[in-house]
């Protein structure tokens, strides 16, 4: 069992990884180093389905995290 939680965990936290580096905020080079791009729009589409995609996963790592420790 618990090497079944292990790999889950695994596989969560690289989904997790790909999620935010999928996440889009801010189209100029810049913002990568911290520069201000100027403009922030609201979520829509696609990136607002990423944007809750992410916080599951997140969830779901912080739980299967726990389970893990406990057992």
């Amino acid at each position: 069992m618990t090497n079944i939680l292990i790999w889950a965990q695994l596989v969560v936290s690289i989904v997790l990884i790909a999620l935010i580096l999928l996440q889009q905020r801010g189209t100029a080079l810049g913002s990568a180093f911290g520069q201000e791009s100027g403009f922030y729009g609201t979520l829509r589409g696609v990136q607002k389905k990423i944007f809750w995609a992410t916080i599951v996963m997140g969830i779901l790592f912080l739980g299967l995290a726990v389970t893990n420790l406990i057992l």
